[in-house]
């Protein structure tokens, strides 16, 4: 740091530097508290003998941390959760202005965070370039449409209603206007995940590589208009598959499944780690071993543990259901 003022000069006492983004006073004998100092890294073994907490003569506490902050992956607290939208959850203004329903009150001990995102007035959207320091992120459009600039994509992206992107991990995008009324299902694994803005990037940057991946993760941009439906896991459902497994490597994987009524949904249980279901359209009552029954419809959601045995009973014709697995890749036992 550079030194910018000193005094007295025959006994000097104050004395204040600056650098870095910041201005440092230092003053023998001064009557306050000990404060805490961050000196953020990128080689933290290497600072400081490798120590991460040191303390001055007068107490004051310096840390040192990693300047790209490390991904932390909590272990997941399973549980059977429902979440209604007629319970009148509390929606929260959160970043650029757009509007927060949490859909896993628990986040399953920080293991995800599932958000019901809406911007009630269309228009621009007051959105820098971003990115976050996540394992894995999905943007599902459930109604109206969205434009979104994604790093090395080209020009802008236009999700409709029913489409979805995974946003692999640090890659910059910046959310650009929006149709009123939109309504987005996002997906964040961890729960707790930082959003960096990154003020010297510019989008659109150009057409990058398609086999691009950013920490083992491809860029997906899953059209609905585009997408065929096959046999679901569960029987008396088909479903679309997004190819989000595919371009995560088995991270996860998303399908939207709807009910075709050509058998009864019988019982069955999952060994996936984390298991999230957003209802679209329609309703049925969801039925869990040692529950009572849920009447689920459009807008709930519920999480179901691994090993636990559910079924899908009284769908309704138009019923649809998007559903998000970590591991992409499980195992479904129909049990009867």
């Amino acid at each position: 740091m550079r030194l910018e003022n000193i005094f007295p000069a025959d006994d000097p006492a104050v004395a204040s530097f600056s650098g870095h983004g910041l201005r440092v006073r230092i003053e023998k004998g001064a009557d306050v508290p000990p404060g805490k100092i961050r000196i953020l890294t990128d080689d933290p073994d290497s600072f400081a003998d490798g120590k991460r907490n040191l303390t001055a003569p007068n107490g004051t506490r310096i840390e040192l941390v990693p300047l790209s902050p490390k991904l932390v992956q909590p272990p997941t607290e399973h549980e059977f959760g429902v979440r209604q939208l007629r319970d009148g959850a509390p929606w929260v203004i959160g970043r650029a202005g757009m509007h927060y329903r949490d859909l896993i009150p628990s986040r399953l001990g920080g293991a995800m965070i599932a958000s019901h995102i809406r911007i009630p007035d269309g228009g621009p959207v007051p959105d820098m370039v971003h990115y976050h320091t996540v394992g894995f992120q999905l943007i599902f459009c459930y109604k109206g449409w969205v434009d979104v600039l994604y790093e090395d994509q080209g020009d802008m992206i236009r999700l409709h209603a029913g489409d979805c992107v995974i946003q692999p991990p640090e890659i910059r995008h910046r959310v650009c206007e929006a149709s009123d009324a939109i309504e987005v299902i996002e997906l964040g694994v961890p729960a707790e995940h930082i959003t960096t803005i990154d003020h010297d990037f510019t989008l659109p940057n150009g057409k990058g590589d398609p086999e691009r991946e950013w920490q083992g993760q491809k860029f997906v941009h899953h059209v609905k208009d585009r997408a065929r439906w096959q046999p679901f896991r569960v029987p008396g459902f088909t479903c679309r598959d997004t190819g989000i497994s595919a371009g995560t490597k088995g991270v996860a994987n998303i399908q939207v499944a709807r009910f075709d009524g050509s058998a009864t949904p019988p019982r069955t249980s999952h060994d996936s780690d984390i298991h999230f279901t957003f209802v679209m359209e329609g309703a049925m009552v969801l039925q869990a071993e040692g529950q009572p029954d849920h009447p689920v419809e459009a807008g709930d959601a519920f999480v179901i543990p691994p090993g636990l045995a559910t079924r899908y009973a009284e769908c309704s014709a138009d019923l649809e259901l998007l559903e998000a697995s970590l591991p992409g890749n499980f195992r479904t036992e129909i049990l009867e």
